[in-house]
C-alpha cells in the first residue's frame, strides 16, 4: 500500500513518520506525477490559503479533485478539512469542494487558544485518544450523506463521507496511531 501526503506546506513529515511506523509506504506529493499509483492521500494541517494556492500553482488541483471525486481515499486534517469542504463560513474562498460540509476557520480561536484533550472515539479506538487542536476549524453543517464521527462541546470535529475523512485536530502530532490505522482500514 502507498499513501500520498500532500507535501506543499504544513505538517507533512509527522504524517509520513506515522505511516512508516505502520509499515506503510509514504509518498510525498509535490507534483502531478506523484499522484500516480497511490492508494490514498492525506492533506495535512498547515495554512489552507497557502496550500490552496500552491495546489493551483503546481497544477495538482484539478487532477487531485478528479481522483477524490472518483473514489481515492482522502483524509484532511485541520487545513486539509478546509481544503475539502464545499463551503467555508468565514471565508469567500473555496478550494477542492468535494465534501458536503460547511466549516468555520479558526473556530476555536487563535494560536493562543490551541488546546489538547483526551476522548474515546468508539468508531476509531476503544482506548482514549489525545486530540490536538491548533487554530482549529470545526464543521458547522453537514449534508445528509456525511457521517459524524466525533464532536467536542457539540462541535463536529471528525466526519466521513464515502471515501473522505476529515478531522479538525492533528493525530499526527501525538504518539497515537489510531486515526492513521482507521484511514488505512478505509483504504482496505
Amino acid at each position: 500500500m502507498k499513501i500520498g501526503v500532500l507535501s506543499l506546506q504544513g505538517g507533512v513529515i509527522e504524517h509520513i513518520n506515522h505511516l512508516k511506523k505502520l509499515d506503510i509506504e509514504a509518498i510525498e506529493v509535490k507534483k502531478i506525477d506523484d499522484l500516480k499509483n497511490i492508494d490514498g492521500i492525506i492533506l495535512p494541517g498547515g495554512e489552507s490559503t497557502t496550500i490552496g494556492k500552491l495546489l493551483k500553482d503546481t497544477n495538482i488541483f484539478l487532477p487531485l479533485k478528479a481522483l477524490i471525486q472518483s473514489g481515492l481515499p482522502t483524509w484532511g486534517t485541520c487545513a486539509g478539512m478546509i481544503l475539502l469542504a464545499k463551503e467555508i463560513e468565514n471565508d469567500e474562498r473555496r478550494h477542492l469542494q468535494v465534501m458536503d460540509i460547511k466549516v468555520k476557520r479558526n473556530a476555536f480561536g487563535s494560536q493562543i487558544d490551541s488546546f489538547k484533550r483526551i476522548d474515546i472515539i468508539p468508531e476509531v479506538s476503544n482506548k482514549p485518544i489525545e486530540l490536538v487542536f491548533i487554530r482549529a476549524p470545526y464543521i458547522r453543517e453537514v449534508g445528509n450523506n456525511v457521517h459524524i464521527i466525533h464532536k467536542v462541546e457539540d462541535k463536529i470535529v471528525a466526519a466521513k463521507q464515502n471515501n473522505i475523512l476529515v478531522t479538525s485536530f492533528h493525530p499526527e502530532l501525538t504518539d497515537d496511531l489510531s486515526f492513521h490505522r482507521y484511514f488505512i482500514n478505509m483504504i482496505k
